[in-house]
């Protein structure tokens, strides 16, 4: 586990002692982030008039809804991120797809005799697969009757 580190801030014109595993960097970061906070909140004359509890209240509203709003951008980006994830895998699978045409009329086109003979029997081969369907629907038929 990393060590503890300790460090003075100051948030709102007081001085503390935070004390937390992120670096010394990152906890002055935090306390940076509320003095700017409550100067912004500061600059409203109203929120003077406040009592601190109420002050209170809307520095943490603030604070919260920025939390939510970087929630939501999160969101949004890892909804980004899988639409792209998504149709990069379709691209992969066209690229495929194409490099294996590719391949096959790379292969006819060195051998054309083969090609041509496979073709052939292929052909024929369909065509009498077609006449057995053809045949044994015409039996079923008058089996049927």
């Amino acid at each position: 586990m990393a060590e503890k580190t300790d460090a003075q801030v100051n948030i709102g014109g007081k001085t503390y002692t935070l004390s937390g595993y992120e670096s010394e960097e990152y906890i002055l970061k935090v306390a940076q982030y509320l003095n700017t906070k409550i100067r912004a909140l500061s600059d409203d004359p109203e929120y003077g008039k406040m009592t601190p509890d109420m002050r209170q209240i809307l520095l943490n509203l603030n604070i919260a809804e920025d939390y939510f709003r970087e929630i939501a951008k999160n969101e949004e980006l890892q909804r980004v991120i899988d639409k792209k994830d998504n149709d990069l895998y379709d691209i992969k699978h066209e690229l495929v797809a194409a490099q294996m045409k590719l391949e096959n009329a790379q292969k006819s086109a060195a051998d054309p005799e083969k090609d041509t003979a496979e073709t052939k029997k292929s052909a024929a081969d369909t065509k009498k697969s077609s006449s057995v369907n053809k045949k044994n629907t015409a039996e079923q038929k008058k089996k049927n009757v």
